[in-house]
């Protein structure tokens, strides 16, 4: 057994092995030898206090500025206060109830390593009963803090229990019994990437004696987390490739060719070269497994009805799996409009060489139910659109031959499965997303799909204007903002306004707070908002409400009254967030929009602006200009570019959401690979990972690799990946 796999209690002993296992999650020596620093610390640097946040476990390195020992007024005994900072400006009092003989190390000018929970007291923050080291004014007097060795002291995600300085102990213990595995990368890829050894790099990445040798350590550690994903998705990409699939080509005469002439306007360059892309991976032998994406309203759904159409004419069948019912029903009536007669096989006015679409969802009657399973399942319904109610029994296929997935983060891999195991043989596969993904993350999450993008927006599409509405410094603004609303019902148009929660003290999920927002109150509810519109700030409106907790045929006669313009205004959470297309809609207002996302955001605005008259998108925020919140929504305000917001959503991100860390129970160790920072490393992992697999596509010329990934991509963490 090799250092890596040992157990950790066999090096370093019984009770500190069970306190790594028990609070960190680290059981053998690799796993503690993959528990990287999170930062590194140096003499003379400064860790920025300011930034900390209340409830935050962490570890700074600060100065004593001044010490004070008091006797406390409630009850008996003392109260030692010390005064740290960061030399920025930036300081934290750490309390020690009745410990006064800490004054003796603790004393003003020495430097040192704070470790606690960051609580607030009156406005200040504090350490209460902080774990510390001091660091030796002598720079040749270390004894104390021998390991951590040289000028860089590294600073591990720690646990109450298990402090950062427990952790580096523990590590120089394991490194002093240290012997290289066999490094599994091979050598002709290290020298053409000029990478470390896998030995060095576990040395150097907990002990630097230099800036340069840390970031050698970090680069190979990055390029092994990088290479093993990639490795994972070329994987499953050429196992795709290998399995057999229906051929549907493109005919020259049937119902798509027919479909095509009665559209009145002409396909943009765009949308002709995915229609190419898609209908030429149709006519494969071997499943089609591709991303479409594209911004809101750029014609993704023209591209995919054409692609089943193109499977209809082929004899086949397609699905279009929706997440919502209210999106369901739309995705149901906008293909019907499309199509026309050609949509309407069967019924009077329908063309004999149409076909049907169909609608399944879970509020169906038990008589449309029947109805409509024996259209499926018996071909008339060349086009099916539905809920999840289409993985349900009972739903069964004459010739399912593709798959479209609408907005596919809304699904798990496993219900994506179950809709794949009602055709005879893999069906071909079109995921559609409006969330404009970033580079990085398309190579990274969706790297086993090919990937199509529709950048031009439909001749016609209006532009949309957004502002910031500045409540808290500006309340006027808000008072405008609502006499806009009825300018626009005035001329004929009509809004949304949209609200983070439901309301009625419900229990349910609502988008996080910003650190720095208001959370002295909770987020405005759509019930509240709609009580105030009919009271006193729109009473002579038509309200509308749209929420999650409405029945399903509630929230479609909601939906058809609006597109019918039967309401002007209609109040709505997120649920109008994907798919939901009123051409007269021409305002929105978000409230407290510093509680969504900025991917979030865009994806709202694009609901307006989708007819001839110009998109109004009022952010309504409590956000103090200068904080990270109102920062956000001024980048939103600022461009319609939902690359450059993806990128910014990215940014603010944690890495962990990206790569699927919370998809996961278990400890991940993908612990340094940044999606923002590592673009062109990601890129070269790529490459050289499909090489590698076009020579060896099981890697059993390279069983140490294998292990490799293995360990740093497991199968849940495969299972995320999957997004085909």
């Amino acid at each position: 057994m090799s250092l890596v796999d040992t157990p950790l209690s066999k090096v370093v002993g019984a009770k500190t092995g069970k306190a790594f296992a028990d609070h960190l999650d680290l059981n053998t020596c690799g796993d503690l030898l993959y528990h990287f620093p999170r930062r590194y610390d140096e003499r003379g640097e400064h860790t920025d206090i300011r930034g900390l946040e209340i409830g935050e476990q962490v570890t700074v390195m600060a100065q004593v500025k001044s010490v004070n020992l008091r006797p406390m007024r409630a009850r008996r005994g003392n109260l030692l206060e010390v005064v740290v900072g960061d030399g920025t400006g930036g300081v934290l009092t750490c309390t020690f109830f009745n410990q006064a003989w800490r004054q003796r190390d603790l004393q003003t000018g020495r430097w040192g390593l704070f470790a606690g929970k960051v609580t607030d007291f009156r406005g200040k923050r504090q350490l209460n009963g902080p774990d510390y080291v001091l660091l030796s004014a002598d720079a040749d007097a270390e004894e104390e803090v021998e390991e951590f060795a040289g000028a860089l002291i590294p600073v591990y995600p720690a646990a109450a229990a298990l402090p950062t300085w427990t952790i580096a102990r523990t590590v120089r213990v394991v490194l002093d019994t240290f012997e290289p595995p066999d490094d599994p990368l091979p050598a002709g890829l290290r020298a053409e990437h000029n990478l470390a050894g896998i030995g060095p790099a576990l040395r150097d990445i907990h002990r630097p004696a230099t800036r340069g040798a840390l970031e050698l350590a970090r680069r190979r550690l990055k390029w092994d987390e990088a290479f093993a994903v990639q490795l994972t998705l070329a994987q499953r990409r050429k196992r795709a490739e290998l399995l057999p699939a229906v051929p549907r080509p493109r005919r020259e005469t049937g119902v798509l060719a027919a479909f095509e002439t009665t559209l009145p306007y002409e396909l943009t360059e765009g949308q002709l070269r995915v229609g190419d892309e898609i209908a030429d991976d149709l006519a494969n032998a071997h499943p089609m497994h591709r991303l479409l994406q594209g911004e809101v309203g750029s014609g993704k759904t023209l591209c995919a009805l054409r692609a089943m159409l193109q499977v209809v004419d082929a004899g086949g069948q397609a699905a279009m799996l929706a997440p919502t019912e209210v999106l369901a029903g739309q995705h149901a009536r906008g293909l019907r409009d499309l199509l026309g007669a050609y949509g309407r096989a069967g019924e009077l006015d329908g063309h004999p060489d149409g076909t049907k679409v169909a609608l399944v969802t879970g509020s169906l009657g038990a008589a449309a139910r029947r109805a409509v399973a024996a259209d499926v399942a018996s071909g008339e319904a060349g086009i099916v659109v539905g809920t999840h109610a289409l993985l349900y029994d009972g739903v069964d296929f004459a010739d399912l031959g593709l798959i479209v997935v609408d907005e596919q983060h809304r699904f798990g891999v496993e219900q994506r499965d179950k809709l794949r195991s009602k055709a005879d043989k893999p069906p071909h596969v079109l995921v559609m997303t409006a969330t404009p993904i970033p580079r990085t993350v398309a190579m990274t999450v969706f790297g086993d799909l090919e990937v199509s993008t529709l950048s031009q927006l439909p001749r016609g599409r209006s532009p949309i204007a957004t502002h910031v509405v500045p409540v808290a410094e500006k309340p006027q603004f808000l008072e405008r903002a609502w006499r806009r609303v009825r300018e626009e019902v005035q001329k004929g148009h009509q809004a949304y306004i949209v609200c983070p929660r439901i309301g009625d003290n419900e229990n349910e999920d609502e988008p996080p707070a910003d650190n720095d927002s208001e959370k002295a109150r909770p987020p405005l509810a759509v019930l509240d908002v709609v009580e105030m519109l009919r009271g006193e700030l729109l009473p002579d409106l038509r309200i509308g409400v749209l929420h999650g907790r409405l029945p399903a045929d509630e929230k479609d006669a909601v939906m058809r009254a609006f597109a019918a313009a039967e309401t002007d205004v209609l109040v709505a959470t997120t649920v109008i967030e994907v798919g939901v297309d009123v051409p007269n809609s021409t305002m929105m207002m978000i409230m407290d929009a510093d509680r969504f996302g900025v991917s979030q955001l865009h994806q709202l605005r694009g609901r307006v602006g989708r007819g001839s008259a110009p998109g109004l998108c009022l952010l309504v925020t409590e956000a103090m200009a200068g904080t990270p919140a109102r920062e956000r929504l001024d980048s939103v305000a600022s461009t319609l570019d939902g690359f450059r917001l993806a990128e910014l959503d990215l940014e603010q991100r944690r890495e962990g959401d990206v790569l699927g860390a919370a998809q996961s129970g278990r400890r991940s160790h993908l612990r340094l690979l940044s999606l923002r920072k590592d673009t062109k490393l990601i890129g070269e992992a790529r490459v050289a990972a499909i090489d590698l697999v076009k020579e060896d596509p099981e890697l059993e010329k390279h069983p140490d690799l294998a292990a490799s990934v293995a360990r740093l991509v497991d199968d849940e963490r495969a299972e995320y990946l999957e997004k085909g």
